[in-house]
């Protein structure tokens, strides 16, 4: 598994695209199961997952245990290496980092900046590589 990490509009898909061209993407859509990027695999093809804020976003207004909320994130997480691995299907995960700016006072704002942030810290720890993106440069951290 890869993750390529970055602010908005920092050049992540741009990056993916580039060294990924023949990838499939999966953008996970509000209210939709996290499995549902199954539809969009198939052996050997590289998969491409983004779209993470906004299906938090509509998960947020559903479940309020962000506990229970970051263990279905941990489980997708561990399903996709498990499907890497076994299918040998490359994933790509393409990730926000919300933790640069202004903490908003809003408490849903507040809840979804700490889910990315777990989020982002669960991927990076099952990663093989990370890359973070500014500005269109793309930086190896892991």
């Amino acid at each position: 598994m890869q993750l390529f990490i970055g602010g908005a509009g920092a050049g992540k898909h741009a990056a993916v695209s580039e060294r990924f061209p023949t990838a499939r993407w999966h953008r996970l859509t509000p209210g939709d199961a996290l499995d549902a990027w199954n539809e969009s695999l198939a052996d050997g093809m590289i998969l491409v997952v983004t779209g993470w804020t906004a299906w938090l976003e509509a998960a947020l207004a559903v479940e309020r245990d962000d506990d229970r909320l970051r263990g279905r994130l941990v489980a997708a997480l561990e399903t996709l290496a498990v499907v890497e691995s076994e299918a040998g299907s490359p994933v790509v995960l393409i990730l926000p980092e919300m933790g640069r700016g202004i903490v908003p006072m809003e408490p849903e704002l507040r809840r979804l900046r700490d889910l990315v942030g777990w989020l982002a810290q669960d991927a990076a720890a099952r990663a093989e590589a990370v890359w973070y993106v500014r500005h269109g440069l793309i930086k190896a951290l892991k």
